[in-house]
């Protein structure tokens, strides 16, 4: 809380199967973990004009929580990253799909007036890539 007694956000958490597979991933998304952090049970990352991202092996969880289980199925949440440009959607995208990361859906011009993409992170979490379209005459 801050001195107004107001819950403040403070991040956005992760269990992970393989937490130097994720690192590696977010990484290449921005994402400032210190190094040495792909050998680490609980990991926090600063993400670029953002809160923290904290990432938590399935055991690390177990190990506090000892009944949690992995979802099974879709997943209800997803990350997104705005982009510089709709060039650097495409860019990350294909950097990223071809570093072996899933490609969900590959990037278009969605009708709300972003550049828009879905990859897919090690744990098959979405991450969408965005960026406004550029002005159009």
């Amino acid at each position: 809380m801050n001195s107004t007694g107001v819950p403040q956000f403070a991040f956005v958490g992760l269990a992970v199967a393989d937490t130097a597979a994720s690192v590696g991933f977010y990484r290449r998304l921005g994402v400032g973990f210190p190094e040495g952090a792909e050998g680490e049970p609980h990991v926090e990352g600063e993400v670029p004009g953002g809160p923290l991202l904290v990432l938590d092996s399935e055991a690390t969880i177990r190990s506090f929580h000892p009944a949690w289980r992995p979802p099974s199925g879709g997943t209800r949440s997803a990350l997104a990253f705005r982009c510089a440009s709709p060039a650097q959607v495409d860019a990350l995208y294909g950097e990223l799909t071809g570093a072996g990361y899933h490609g969900e859906l590959e990037p278009w011009d969605a009708f709300w007036g972003q550049r828009y993409a879905v990859v897919h992170d090690p744990d098959g979490n979405g991450v969408d890539l965005l960026a406004p379209l550029e002005d159009r005459p």
